[in-house]
């Protein structure tokens, strides 16, 4: 069974605050919630961190590009 994460659990992941998350998900940049109530939503905890590798991997491309 996947792993699923409240906000608060993805802001300590992640390192940022709730409302840049917000603002990445509207730009599509980040993950979009699943929702499991009116108003309550869950974040996969799979996708965050492939959200996360994403990020090391341009890291280490745009690196290259530089060097």
């Amino acid at each position: 069974m996947e792993r699923l994460l409240t906000i608060q659990q993805v802001t300590e992941i992640v390192g940022f605050k709730k409302p840049t998350i917000y603002k990445y998900i509207r730009e599509q940049n980040f993950p979009k919630p699943i929702k499991t109530g009116n108003r309550a939503s869950r974040w996969s905890y799979q996708e965050v961190m492939e959200w996360i590798e994403n990020l090391k991997q341009n890291r280490e491309v745009n690196n290259e590009k530089v060097s």
